[in-house]
């Protein structure tokens, strides 16, 4: 014991080996703390960085999933409450010619309106006919192919709606669909019949997109019974594996499970409109099997260090007592193999831990820069508006930028109707993916900046310089020439107002888009700053309903050149008068709606599709006008030769002055000196209506007028548009406007007291 005591003290005392000791417990101390913490930290940085994304990406796809059933529903519900679904529900006669022709044309208008519906059903319960869009009517659900599931029935109990998974019958697949959403009709409190429309379910569940770079992950739905409606993986799930993540969770939290030796990160959201339940699921393995190298690595040198230096000690108290010659000549040889062997060692260790930290870095950036994006877009839509929110967001996602001024481009792609339709759906995502991409690489490295798409024709730039003394027009002017070369297609930008504090990045959007809407005036390609707009003020009115019934007038007579005479007209004091985008847009698609009244009935469908005037130039615009206006001349001037049309023009005349009588036809027959069923026949021919639905629909237009322009009791309107019962008026004045008289007026009244700007 003594000579241990001893031995320690000497050892001690010795400076080489006192120094030794000193260097080999801190070296070790340091790297067993770096390699105990390394992992549980990167795990913990990863499943957080990751978590969040998932979640958000969640609740984007439940918040469109759910707005798309909303829609949907809305769709069930219109069907539900039309008067010709009633008399399908409730008539003797359910195979009416005109009913079924009428519920047919409502089904197909829905079906044709809407990306994500396949097909509408409705069943009558009690009889158990059908009338759907595409098969039409069938008397009996033993005639009709796609039939199994009136069952439902027995599951609405107190709810108006079910979404169900079901399994479609051979020879229904064309029509009916996987996913269903049935909407109970209930006619005087008793359950009569049923809506089923039936959903797109590929592309209602479309962007469930599973890939994240190289992270193995999995998203699917499953609905109120546990049932899987959807899924999506970029790898090899199991059911099971579905099942235990279910189990795990509560409703509405995160966290992570360990199935079959794998780690899995779990987060689940549910829907407050259906119910289901958004669950993404992503393996951790391959992401912490580097964190565990690095970990199990920093060990193994840390144990390494120790041992070496245990050894140095032992070496140096080994030769203590020989000759000072033969002390330095091992310890020279010692510097020698330990510059020679060891150093090299930890070299390669400490370039593999940095590389596997540069990995787990740059996979934290990217989903940042997903997340980034994300916030833009949520303040752009409004699902985020508490300055707080935002400024806790902002600290997280942007904590690498300064607290100097951001700006606000948006920039949009010129004439993207007839952009559109010159590439495919996908491809027009990499493109716009490219345009992008292209921002970026011009701005780096002199500014910070974030893309978000919004949607359709507009992509979000959120800009910071690194400098001060950046010029953002003239930075902005050579990004779109680039991209104009590259990628073979216009983009204008509409620039914002540098903002200090990110609360006010909505009213820098909304300056940006302000700014481009200035587009339809200065031409594509162009950036148009807000504080070059802001000062603007209108010189005169726009064109009034006066100078639009000229052009419709001479439409009518089939004046070609007093057409374009007024047409030239419009658009001169458009030019002229430098009116607010928002409202010279608003006055031209009235003036398209006014031409498509000018057209038959049966032509309205198929009338010509105008682009979206708010990325055109006003050039453009008048070409959109005049490709519609061509044929409807050609029209109106071969029906001014006919005789049959001048006897339809004096009955309409007839019409017109006798609005406020109970005239029929009869009547107008009588006026022009003919019999009923000839008058019948020649105004059906020539205009495509019946003279009562033409009647009716003067009548309507002249109600309308009247809630607008007057005060009077809509009972009182009723009698001077030839109706004695106002019930009757309401009922007829709803089918035609979709909307009843009182909400009409209230609604017009509105959005004329609002500003336009």
């Amino acid at each position: 014991m003594q000579s241990l005591k001893k031995w320690l003290k000497y050892n001690w005392a010795h400076t080489q080996i006192r120094l030794v000791l000193i260097l080999t417990l801190s070296v070790f101390l340091i790297i067993l703390a770096v390699s105990l913490t390394s992992y549980y930290t990167s795990k913990s940085v990863l499943q957080e960085e990751l978590s969040e994304p998932q979640r958000q990406m969640l609740q984007l796809n439940m918040s469109f999933i759910d707005e798309l059933i909303k829609e949907s529903d809305q769709v069930a519900i219109q069907v539900a409450l039309n008067a010709n679904v009633y008399q399908f529900l409730t008539g003797e006669n359910q195979n009416s010619y005109s009913n079924i022709s009428e519920l047919y044309q409502l089904l197909t208008t829905l079906v044709g309106n809407s990306k994500y519906v396949k097909s509408i059903y409705v069943y009558d319960l009690q009889r158990g006919s059908f009338v759907a869009i595409p098969q039409g009517f069938s008397s009996s659900k033993l005639t009709f192919v796609d039939s199994d599931w009136v069952g439902v029935a027995d599951e609405f109990g107190d709810k108006m709606t079910v979404i169900k998974k079901r399994k479609v019958p051979e020879g229904g697949s064309r029509s009916g669909s996987d996913l269903t959403l049935f909407r109970k009709i209930n006619i005087q409190g008793q359950f009569k019949g049923i809506v089923a429309v039936n959903l797109k379910d590929e592309e209602l569940f479309a962007r469930l997109d599973p890939s994240l770079n190289n992270v193995n992950r999995m998203r699917y739905i499953v609905d109120e019974r546990d049932e899987v409606l959807y899924s999506v993986s970029n790898y090899e799930f199991d059911q099971e594996a579905v099942r235990q993540a279910l189990a795990a969770l509560k409703e509405d939290n995160s966290g992570d499970i360990t199935y079959q030796n794998r780690k899995l990160l779990v987060n689940q959201l549910k829907s407050p409109v259906t119910g289901w339940k958004y669950v993404s699921i992503v393996v951790q393995d391959s992401l912490l099997a580097k964190s565990k190298k690095v970990r199990d690595t920093v060990l193994l040198v840390s144990i390494a260090a120790l041992a070496l230096g245990g050894a140095t000690i032992f070496y140096i108290n080994a030769v203590a007592f020989r000759p000072v010659r033969r002390l330095r000549q091992l310890f020279s040889a010692y510097d020698r193999k330990e510059s020679g062997a060891a150093g090299i060692d930890l070299e390669k260790l400490t370039d593999e831990l940095l590389s596997n930290h540069a990995h787990l870095s740059r996979l934290v950036r990217e989903t940042m820069s997903e997340a980034s994006s994300k916030l833009l877009h949520d303040i752009y839509t409004g699902n985020l508006t508490g300055k707080r929110d935002i400024r806790e967001k902002w600290n997280r996602y942007f904590s690498d930028w300064s607290d100097a001024p951001v700006s606000v481009t948006i920039v949009s792609i010129d004439r993207y109707e007839a952009w559109s339709r010159t590439y495919p759906d996908t491809d027009r995502s990499l493109l716009k993916f490219a345009l992008a991409n292209i921002m970026a690489e011009l701005f780096e490295p002199e500014w910070r900046i974030v893309c978000a798409d919004f949607g359709k024709d507009k992509t979000a730039v959120l800009l910071q310089p690194r400098e001060p003394g950046a010029s953002l027009e003239r930075k902005l002017s050579e990004a779109l020439e680039v991209a104009f070369n590259l990628l073979k297609f216009s983009v204008s930008a509409g620039v914002s107002t540098p903002q200090p504090d990110v609360n006010r990045l909505k009213q820098a959007m909304l300056e940006a888009e302000n700014a481009l809407a200035y587009r339809m005036y200065q031409g594509y390609g162009q950036v148009i700053p807000f504080h070059k707009v802001s000062e603007h003020e209108a010189k005169d009115p726009l064109p009034d309903g006066h100078t639009l019934e000229e052009m419709v007038n001479a439409i009518q007579a089939g004046d070609e050149t007093a057409t374009n005479e007024a047409l030239d007209r419009i658009f001169r004091h458009l030019r002229a008068q430098y009116g607010y985008p928002s409202a010279v847009v608003s006055f031209l698609q009235d003036a398209v709606e006014r031409l498509g009244q000018l057209r038959p009935a049966e032509e309205r469908e198929a009338e010509p599709a105008y682009e979206q005037f708010e990325t055109l130039h006003l050039d453009d615009m008048r070409q959109e006008l005049d490709r519609g206006i061509a044929p409807l001349v050609e029209r109106y001037r071969r029906l001014i030769e006919s005789k049959d049309f001048i006897m339809c023009q004096r009955m309409i005349d007839y019409m017109k002055q006798h609005l406020g009588e109970p005239v029929g036809i009869p009547e107008i027959a009588d006026s022009i000196g003919i019999s009923s069923s000839l008058a019948s026949q020649v105004f059906k021919q020539e205009t495509g209506e019946t003279i009562y639905n033409y009647l009716t629909q003067l009548r309507m237009d002249r109600a309308a007028e009247l809630l607008l322009k007057t005060d009077s009791r809509i009972s009182d309107i009723a009698v001077m548009v030839g109706y004695q019962h106002e019930n009757s008026f309401i009922r007829i004045f709803r089918k035609y406007k979709d909307i009843t008289p009182g909400k009409y007026r209230d609604m017009m009244r509105t959005r004329m007291d609002s500003p336009m700007e």
